[in-house]
């Protein structure tokens, strides 16, 4: 047998594995070092900083006696408080001489004010929600917005030529003006980028050219979806789709309108890369997509996007103003979406094959390294969110229990008994290992 051959999968197997594991430690070590800081703030002592569980590999003490810690299964982390029994706050029973439970120390998590133990848990998925924001922000600084007018930018390595040239000004496309930020596509822009092939007007050395002919919505991949069918195809963004099942392929839409009436059959497919033409075969998968109702429909997809032109158009520098509300806007939509997936999930509206577990992750982590830097940072940003949002869930052991032991303390006036506390902690553990083992299960199962 030739090892050799397995070269290259093992190599994209590594590549899948750290990819997550450094993803997952930085998310980690932020979630991590929000409670850290702000119960340090707070007069909190941190007995333990843990990035991982398991078997310690690498240790130090602080000077102020915190030990900080690198474990062997980096699947998550914690920071153990003075006063916890645990990685999950439980609280340390200490029984006095009249049987009572004793009050904790103040610099103890247990034994700190409400305030000082409320904020330091929510600082947790706070820290997420600012560093999510803060990739988001880096993200849309560094790609701007696009000028107006709609201007040219770098042309897309196409199979045939454009007549477009870099620099040009779009003044009208199918005579309708373009007046505006092409981002907001009014009906009447809508029906004008609808018609392939198109008259542009465009002005060009001071002078207005009228120009026939132009591809709209070419066929070319502009966007690849992790854990979709082009992935497993190997298609790539800037590939371009010739023939799909040897029908010529003119436009985006046409790959979009057999794929949807394939019913899962498999497609033979024929694209240009870089001037080589190569075969592939694409097996549509169904998807459960929102529908113009508020509910969702499923429909077969392959998971590539298209665009509206055969150009990059040219971009401008955000202000620290438009980035800031930007990326404020990108986390919200992150925590929104979330939301309401779980709730279809519940629910019966859509696939629970859309709940992911770690191994979904991992290999949805792999497939963005390998598509660039600005898609790995994106992914990151959006796990990063997604893991905050679930840490406020009122579920014992989540941040969002705790959260919620400290809103009844607050209403009863004294705190609960620690004993009915690691009684829910321990239901709630459950609840989240029977979570995760069906979140596995959709991992190997489900399409």
């Amino acid at each position: 047998m030739d090892y050799t051959l397995f070269y290259p999968q093992f190599g994209s197997f590594l590549i899948t594995v750290l990819a997550f594991i450094f993803c997952l430690s930085i998310i980690v070590f932020v979630h991590e070092f929000g409670h850290y800081f702000i119960g340090k703030l707070s007069g909190i002592h941190a007995e333990v900083f843990s990035i991982g569980f398991g078997p310690v590999l690498l240790s130090f003490h602080d000077k102020k006696g915190t030990k900080w810690q690198i474990a062997a299964f980096p699947f998550g982390g914690f920071v153990k408080f003075l006063g916890d029994k645990n990685s999950a706050s439980v609280p340390e029973l200490e029984i006095n001489s009249d049987n009572q439970i004793a009050n904790h120390d103040r610099a103890s998590m247990h034994g700190a004010p409400l305030w000082a133990r409320f904020v330091t848990v929510a600082a947790g998925p706070v820290f997420n929600f600012i560093f999510s924001g803060f990739i988001f922000f880096i993200i849309f600084l560094g790609q701007g917005t696009t000028k107006i007018p709609l201007t040219v930018g770098e042309l897309f390595g196409m199979p045939y030529e454009t007549k477009l040239r870099q620099g040009d000004v779009i003044v009208s496309i199918n005579n309708t003006p373009i007046e505006k930020d092409f981002n907001e596509f009014s009906p009447d822009l809508i029906r004008a980028l609808s018609i392939s092939p198109a008259t542009y007007i465009v002005e060009r050395d001071n002078q207005l050219i009228q120009l026939n002919e132009i591809i709209q919505n070419p066929p070319r991949i502009y966007q690849v979806l992790p854990k979709s069918a082009a992935i497993a195809s190997g298609l790539k963004i800037g590939d371009v789709i010739l023939s799909i099942n040897f029908q010529q392929i003119d436009s985006f839409e046409e790959i979009k309108g057999l794929v949807e009436s394939s019913e899962g059959q498999s497609l033979n497919v024929e694209f240009w890369r870089k001037g080589v033409v190569k075969v592939t075969t694409l097996k549509p998968l169904k998807v459960d997509v929102p529908n113009s109702k508020g509910g969702f429909e499923s429909i077969y997809r392959v998971g590539i996007v298209g665009g509206h032109f055969p150009f990059d158009p040219v971009t401008e520098r955000q202000s620290l103003g438009q980035a800031i509300n930007s990326s404020i806007e990108s986390v919200y939509k992150v925590m929104e979406g979330s939301i309401k997936g779980l709730y279809h999930i519940l629910f019966g509206n859509i696939s629970s094959c859309n709940l992911s577990g770690p191994i979904s992750i991992a290999e949805t982590s792999g497939q963005m390294v390998k598509q660039g830097g600005l898609s790995y940072l994106w992914f990151i940003a959006v796990l990063s969110t997604a893991i905050g949002l679930i840490n406020l869930f009122p579920i014992p052991v989540l941040d969002g229990g705790h959260l919620m032991f400290f809103t009844c303390e607050a209403v009863l006036g004294k705190k609960l008994d620690p004993r009915i506390m690691s009684s829910f902690m321990t239901i709630g553990l459950m609840f989240l290992v029977i979570l995760m083992l069906f979140a596995l299960f959709n991992d190997f199962f489900c399409p």
